[in-house]
């Protein structure tokens, strides 16, 4: 009977050593993969995609002479158009600092001394959760040094790149604002020989509607022009502590915490359940319920 009694013992032990230890492994490697999730998407998403009508920076790079003949009209030679590549290059910057004030004073004294232009500032929130949020437009020569430089600011979150050629939006441009003017002129040799007064004022307001069509155009061809050359930072500075690594000891120390807490529930849950089940089946046993399915 006391072989029984231990042999009993021992192997419900095994089996709660074991349970416990799946937990403990469990949580500690959640811990691993929860933090590191937790790390990667702190602010994930781009201020700026919520923000519309900013300014589009454009910039300039000379085209070798294979890049002109490959990207020159054949048979309609435009070289105005095809002796450069215009280009929109954007950077986005996401930090987060736990001196925000050294730190936006260190970016401003940055942006002073490259010569760049903030073309767009937002700050929100109040000390200790604050944000910033700036678009800066920098020299084309001098954007991979901006941009190098102010990745030591507090502490990267994400940071990106991305290039698009404009050349073809750029030469398509040029051609509708040739063809707008080419039918301004024609508009305006049309009024000479127009009869009736009918003829005149519908001739005026087509001129006008294309009048202000050549206006819109050529605020849009205006960003392309060499003294508005800039390339894009928009960089997103947020206030808080800077992430630190955890140490093995304190993981160990918090997976053991909670497998212990919820191995208790655990344990109380089963001894709970048993002793529902044993005093269900001694009822069974007192009322003959199982005699009676048997008559």
């Amino acid at each position: 009977m006391q072989t029984s009694i231990k042999t009993r013992f021992w192997r419900l032990f095994r089996w709660g050593v074991g349970v416990f230890m799946l937990m403990f492994i469990f949580r500690l490697i959640y811990g691993y993969v929860a933090s590191h999730t937790n790390s990667s998407g702190d602010y994930y998403e781009n201020y700026f995609d919520q923000v519309n009508g900013l300014r589009r920076n454009y910039a300039t790079s000379k085209l070798d002479m294979g890049s002109k003949m490959s990207m020159a009209p054949a048979g309609n030679p435009q070289p105005d158009f095809s002796t450069s590549q215009k280009y929109e290059k954007t950077a986005i910057v996401r930090t987060t600092t736990s001196d925000f004030t050294k730190d936006e004073a260190d970016l401003r004294k940055k942006i002073e001394s490259y010569k760049a232009m903030i073309q767009y500032e937002k700050a929100l929130g109040k000390k200790g959760n604050r944000e910033l949020h700036l678009m800066i437009g920098v020299n084309p020569e001098k954007f991979d040094s901006f941009y190098h430089e102010i990745q030591g600011l507090g502490a990267i979150r994400s940071m990106s790149i991305t290039k698009v050629d404009k050349t073809n939006e750029y030469r398509q441009l040029n051609a509708k604002k040739v063809s707008l003017e080419k039918t301004v002129e024609s508009l305006e040799k049309l009024k000479t020989t127009a009869g009736a007064n009918q003829d005149l004022l519908s001739i005026y307001d087509r001129q006008l509607e294309l009048e202000d069509k050549l206006q819109n155009l050529g605020v849009d061809l205006g960003n392309f022009n060499t003294e508005n050359e800039f390339c894009t930072v928009k960089l997103s500075l947020y206030e808080g502590a800077t992430a630190q690594s955890i140490s093995f000891i304190h993981r160990v120390k918090i997976a053991l915490q909670w497998t212990i807490h919820y191995f208790t529930y655990t344990v109380i849950g089963f001894t709970a359940l048993s002793i529902f089940v044993f005093a269900l089946l001694l009822i069974i046993d007192k009322l003959n319920v199982l005699g009676i399915f048997k008559q």
